[in-house]
């Protein structure tokens, strides 16, 4: 960027600071990118499929992956899946990569946002079009898409029902990741994810998956039906609601 855009965009973004906003969506070259306003700024996050990361993630050993095995994927098997938490849709991505059909629920405008961008550039890359085809992005609040699903008859329902809602963390050393931090601004904590563990057994017809830090309390106080405990995190795992 030339030196003096880059000046016109740094005072942008100090007049948003000091009108009270947390972040700024920016669009540049690379694509849509949440910029928090804190300063000295921090590098600019987004939804990149298509490079670093997610690429390496998504193409050694995807199958591997903790969230993949929770989920039940495996060889022959790639159950339909509702992320009602999308996030950054990193943990989406891998699934998808992996053969599954993923909807995406997200209710941020801005995250919404940032995920339509990075996989509408995942789709334009050749080798990643088929996966970005498999992943649909529902910009709304899960709850109400949840509803919608559990009158469908049970075939036209998703196998899984995907959550992994922020968790209130009091330590510093939880927000040491910039991305983390960043997106702590804008969305905060999922105070109400309580709400979402029975209306996703209501859905599903094979199991709901959490996400969950590892000495975290179980969701809605509901003990799992089974744990799959990692260094950090775990996953607990649901049957349907009878």
């Amino acid at each position: 960027m030339p030196p003096e855009l880059l000046a016109d965009r740094k005072r942008d973004l100090a007049r948003l600071a000091s009108a009270g906003h947390a972040a700024a969506l920016l669009l540049d070259g690379e694509g849509l990118a949440l910029q928090a306003l804190e300063f000295p700024l921090p590098g600019p996050v987004r939804v990149d499929f298509v490079h670093g990361e997610m690429r390496w993630r998504a193409s050694h050993g995807a199958a591997g992956e903790m969230v993949a095995r929770a989920c039940g994927v495996r060889k022959g098997a790639t159950p339909r899946i509702v992320d009602a938490t999308a996030g950054l849709g990193r943990d989406a991505w891998l699934l998808a990569s992996l053969g599954c059909q993923v909807q995406l629920c997200e209710r941020s405008p801005a995250i919404a946002a940032l995920l339509r961008d990075g996989l509408a550039r995942a789709a334009a890359e050749p080798t990643l079009a088929a996966t970005a085809a498999r992943v649909t992005l529902i910009a709304e609040d899960a709850l109400a898409h949840l509803r919608r699903l559990a009158s469908l008859p049970p075939e036209q329902r998703p196998e899984v029902v995907y959550l992994d809602p922020m968790f209130p963390h009091r330590d510093k050393s939880a927000l040491v990741k910039k991305d983390m931090r960043v997106f702590r601004s804008v969305v905060g904590a999922d105070l109400d994810a309580d709400a979402l563990l029975a209306p996703a057994r209501a859905v599903a017809t094979r199991r709901v998956v959490v996400k969950r830090p590892r000495l975290a309390p179980d969701l809605a106080g509901v003990v799992p039906h089974e744990r799959m405990t990692g260094q950090s995190n775990r996953f607990d795992l649901y049957a349907p609601a009878s």
